[in-house]
């Protein structure tokens, strides 16, 4: 599984980023998180308002930063 935190270095994108990486070491699964900044690729994903969330190539959800919890469980559920 490849998750991408996709934001430009703000304080929210940054904060979503570490999100993902405790949820992911919680839920104990193989995953790379890797972090997104460059605005065209960003925008290739169609990614208006960040920090925007992608797992496996498809967007989950943008603009929001979702406490651990619920990321672990949005993360299984898109497994």
């Amino acid at each position: 599984m490849i998750i991408k935190v996709l934001g430009t270095g703000c304080s929210t994108c940054k904060k979503l980023e570490k999100h993902t990486k405790d949820a992911v070491k919680k839920l104990g699964i193989e995953a790379e998180v890797i972090k997104v900044e460059d605005i065209k690729t960003i925008m290739q994903f169609g990614v208006m308002k960040v920090p925007g969330f992608v797992i496996d190539e498809k967007v989950i959800f943008t603009g929001k930063v979702p406490k651990v919890a619920e990321l672990m469980q949005i993360i299984e559920e898109n497994k």
